[in-house]
This record gives C-alpha cells, structure tokens and sequence, in this order.
C-alpha cells in the first residue's frame, strides 16, 4: 500500500510564513512528478506547484516568487516553503504524486488526505 503523509499546516497571519511536509511511504519502486494542489472553499482543486525528479519547478503565476516547492528523493519527501502568505492563499493543501510499486510496471497518481492552511488578514 501506498500512501502520503502531509503535515505544516496551521493558522499565520498575511505575510507570515509556513512549511508543508509530505512523505510518501509504502512499497513505492520510485516517484515520478510530484505536486502542490490547493482548494480555497467554494472553489475547484488548483495547481500550485510541481517539482520532476530531476528538480525542475513549475508554479502557478500568483505563488511565482513567494513559493518554493522542493523534494528529498531519497526520504521520498516533497516540501513546500511558503512565505509572504496571503489570505487568498488560504485553503486544504494537497500533495500528489505518480509512483511506481515494487514489481510493477504501471504508474500511478496518489493523494494525500490534505492539510488546511488559514491565512488571516
């Protein structure tokens, strides 16, 4: 079984600073692309950020220069520093990430449960 872990979320006032954790764990042979999906209330799930294996970053236009979306491939862990928060950045933050078991050759994409980061104005 496969499975993610987040933590780092929390309550921080507008320009404050918080740092998400996600370790992935299980029977995993490797791990792919790896990303930040956030979803605000009453709105659809977004992308935040991605991250390859090889380290090249993607982020979308509003977190560009705020964000920074890292990964420990050999703890299988992805991390996301988020500073200069904004109460639009306010949402449950997911991470998400395509994966290879042991003696399979599919991949497939896994999610975390989410954690809730509120920004206060």
């Amino acid at each position: 079984q496969v499975q993610a872990m987040e933590s780092g979320g929390g309550l921080v006032q507008a320009g404050g600073s918080l740092r998400l954790s996600c370790a992935a764990s299980g029977s995993i042979f490797s791990i792919s692309d790896m990303s930040w999906y956030r979803q605000a209330p009453g709105k659809q799930r977004e992308l935040v950020a991605s991250i390859t294996r090889a380290g090249i970053t993607n982020y979308t236009d509003s977190v560009k220069g705020r964000f920074t979306i890292s990964r420990d491939n050999a703890k299988n862990t992805l991390y996301l520093q988020m500073d200069s928060l904004k109460p639009e950045d306010t949402g449950v933050y997911y991470c998400n990430y395509d994966a290879r078991r042991w003696g399979e050759i599919a991949t497939y994409t896994y999610w975390g449960q989410g954690t809730q980061v509120t920004v206060s104005s």
